[in-house]
């Protein structure tokens, strides 16, 4: 049989332009992409790393939640920083988040991103059972 496919969308121009949804899910399994603190106007919502984790990890979280998930479910995350981002303040925002979860974690420096003063990128996996 088959597993159904569902898209969760945050609405983005980006998303339609790139063909790519903010999460997905296939039976038991949600990924959601990179997912940064912007504004609709694309630009960043936040200009320190702690305040831009959060935002993108609620985010990420808000979509895992539309496809029936919840932080609980969440078995692997990505932080990526530009070399402009302090890691300590995206780490302390990630375990306020991940405390008791505890999911497998990749944090890492990356050149930059899209848009311009964005610092922080983050994606996450979950299996929902």
């Amino acid at each position: 049989m088959e597993s159904t496919r569902t898209h969760s969308r945050s609405g983005s121009p980006f998303e339609k332009q790139a063909c790519y949804s903010r999460a997905v899910r296939v039976g038991d399994a949600i990924a959601v992409s990179g997912t940064a603190a912007t504004g609709a106007d694309g630009a960043a919502f936040h200009p320190g790393t702690y305040e831009q984790t959060r935002e993108a990890f609620d985010r990420a979280l808000a979509a895992v939640r539309e496809l029936g998930g919840d932080v609980k479910h969440v078995t692997r995350t990505r932080i990526f920083l530009t070399i402009d981002a302090e890691w300590r303040d995206a780490v302390r925002a990630h375990a306020e988040l991940f405390a008791g979860i505890e999911p497998a974690n990749t944090t890492l420096y990356v050149a930059a991103f899209i848009p311009a003063g964005v610092v922080v990128e983050v994606e996450l996996d979950a299996i929902v059972r």
